[in-house]
């Protein structure tokens, strides 16, 4: 059995690949300060700026799908943000239009609201891809086993002659000799 063996070990090498992390909730840490407009808090301050906060954790390519989608939009227009813009580099996400009091203010709590909808939805996609790959695997791994157990049932042994093809034979008055000698004429044996 050890096609099944080297499938087991080859699914399970497969399914511990994804970083425990992966299952926290997305969200934001801390805004980077250091990226902020300089001239903020003084009278040449813009009124609307790129805010950079850093994710909690990376973000799945499927996350960064959502958040960077239409989906998104909607849900930030519907909140009055029509002018904000997200965008992600690496583990930081870039929300451009916006201002320190405007996050303060509400768009970092609807920031919060959808990064958590956003993995939440992820989370159960991968789940249910992952059940999906368990029931495929467990599929696979009948198959082999019944093509190992299919394989194992060949017999490379000769048959034994049949008491009813004899009797046959000795019906028809056909002798074991003239068998031989018929085989022996046919060539099937050298001198």
């Amino acid at each position: 059995m050890h096609i099944f063996g080297a499938y087991r070990q080859a699914m399970s090498a497969q399914s511990t690949t994804r970083n425990p992390s992966d299952s926290a909730v997305l969200g934001l840490g801390a805004v980077l300060a250091a990226s902020l407009p300089s001239a903020l808090m003084t009278v040449d301050a813009p009124s609307r700026y790129t805010v950079e906060a850093v994710f909690t954790r990376r973000p799945q390519r499927e996350e960064i799908a959502d958040i960077i989608g239409a989906d998104t939009r909607e849900f930030l227009s519907r909140r009055g943000y029509t002018e904000v813009e997200l965008a992600v580099s690496d583990r930081r996400m870039e929300i451009a239009n916006t201002s320190l009091e405007e996050l303060r203010d509400g768009l970092g709590a609807a920031l919060a609201e959808l990064l958590a909808a956003i993995s939440t939805h992820a989370q159960e996609r991968r789940a249910a891809a992952a059940l999906r790959d368990e029931k495929t695997a467990e599929s696979e791994r009948e198959r082999a086993e019944a093509v190992v157990a299919l394989a194992a049932s060949v017999r490379f042994e000769t048959e034994r002659p049949r008491a009813s093809s004899s009797n046959a034979d000795n019906q028809r008055g056909i002798r074991s000799e003239d068998r031989i000698g018929q085989w022996t004429d046919d060539g099937g044996h050298s001198q």
